[in-house]
């Protein structure tokens, strides 16, 4: 069940930001009083870390500022990185420092054959992984335990290390941030082969941009189904990629990127961000492995606005899901109280707004209820009927608003019911391949 605020709470967190009081606050309070209720969830889903270690590491972190946020998270993957270390040593394998080098690929290969005995570690994770995971794996296979403590290990330096560069923008939050992409990178192409998959890191220009994500394609030179996955403002491409391989068809083709305005981008997000998802649509609509009238998209928390609005303006799309979708009504006055001023912050630096009223007035902008009616393809809604984050209403109003809508809520469930992020993960990933096949 989710943890809906108390109303004094949220007018409390509103004003703290209003006056910009969070940091000193955080000392003496902790920064998890200032976060999304979700947030323990998403990173302890991630790295199969027990939920209660997980709050008491976020209970211990005083402050949001760049080195003290960023150098804490990092000091919790250190011990991962040296467990990864110890394990990789007695495989007779490279270290951690070795893999970040992205200078020599042989590293990457010969990790890839050390892991692969233990890759269920990874392609069969899920989005809710048990935290005794890899115990249950060495119990059943001791011969590979060295293998799995090695891709457990190096998972959760990527969970912390993402953690440190939470929510983006900070000089030492990008730096985490290069770490968490370059293992996830390390560990996707290393066990692409075991995993009997053909990943690829995939640029493709935009404009004055460079979208930086992966393909995700089985086997062979058959033109497949495939589906375009994008996330919200502060997560990161394996945070949707990871959980994304237990359950995806063996028959579909994936492209995951992260939002325009985010981490790895260089201009702040806007109405013109739409032709970026175009441009990516057009490359799809080429790439010699996708089925060009059997795209489908998928969007996550803000990726899920975009993935709304490209379902509206975009014809080449066949199918679309959006989860934990903000619009009209987030984005109304009222919309705003109790949201965490790291939030608002990272929604000003998104759309580089000047301040608080010039950020509401740019979010209202981003409008998609009058586009609604225009969606002439399957849409499938999906977020919890109790969202802390943005408003449950605005799902409820895309969906009834779009011609095909179909509407999902998990009851008691928060942003983008991420305590069912199993359940709708393995939905999404069959109605969409159904789709795109009928």
């Amino acid at each position: 069940m989710t943890r809906t605020p108390l109303l004094p709470t949220k007018l409390f967190i509103s004003a703290a930001a209003f006056i910009r009081a969070t940091e000193r606050l955080a000392t003496p309070m902790g920064t998890r009083f200032f976060l999304p209720a979700l947030f323990v969830d998403r990173f302890a889903n991630m790295g199969a870390i027990d939920k209660t270690l997980f709050t008491g590491q976020l209970d211990r972190c005083r402050s949001f500022t760049d080195e003290v946020w960023a150098g804490y998270w990092n000091s919790l993957a250190d011990p991962h990185i040296a467990a990864a270390d110890a394990a990789l040593e007695r495989l007779g394998g490279p270290n951690v420092r070795d893999l970040l080098d992205d200078a020599d690929h042989t590293v990457v290969e010969h990790l890839g054959k050390l892991l692969a005995p233990a890759v269920s570690i990874l392609s069969e994770r899920g989005a809710q992984p048990s935290p005794d995971l890899v115990a249950r794996f060495s119990a059943a296979h001791p011969a590979d335990a060295d293998a799995a403590v090695a891709v457990d290990a190096l998972i959760k330096a990527t969970v912390y290390t993402f953690a440190a560069s939470w929510p983006g923008w900070t000089p030492q939050r990008l730096q985490a941030y290069a770490v968490s992409r370059r293992l996830t990178h390390v560990l996707l192409t290393a066990l692409a082969p075991a995993m009997g998959l053909v990943i690829e890191a995939i640029e493709v220009p935009a404009g004055n941009e460079t979208v930086r994500g992966y393909t995700i394609f089985p086997p062979g030179t058959d033109r497949v189904p495939t589906l375009l996955a994008t996330n919200g403002i502060e997560g990161t491409i394996q945070e949707l990629l990871f959980p994304s391989l237990a359950h995806r068809p063996a028959g579909l083709g994936m492209f995951v990127m992260e939002m325009p305005g985010t981490y790895d981008y260089r201009q702040p997000m806007s109405l013109e961000s739409e032709q970026i998802y175009h441009q990516v649509i057009d490359y799809l609509a080429e790439h010699p492995r996708v089925a060009p009238d059997r795209i489908g998209m998928f969007g996550l928390s803000f990726g899920a606005y975009w993935s709304t609005r490209m379902a509206a303006t975009d014809s080449r799309l066949r199918a679309v899901v959006s989860n934990g979708a903000p619009a009209e009504k987030t984005w109304a006055l009222t919309g705003s109280l109790g949201v965490p001023e790291i939030m608002a912050w990272t929604l000003t630096n998104t759309v580089a707004a000047t301040g608080t009223f010039n950020l509401l007035r740019r979010l209202s902008t981003l409008t998609v209820r009058e586009l609604c009616p225009r969606i002439t393809i399957p849409l499938l809604v999906i977020n919890g009927d109790s969202d802390t984050l943005v408003q449950t209403q605005d799902s409820i109003d895309i969906a009834t608003l779009a011609p095909h809508g179909l509407l999902k809520l998990y009851p008691g469930d928060d942003h983008c019911a991420m305590n069912h992020f199993d359940e709708w993960v393995g939905m999404v990933m069959r109605w969409m391949y159904t789709q795109l096949t009928t």
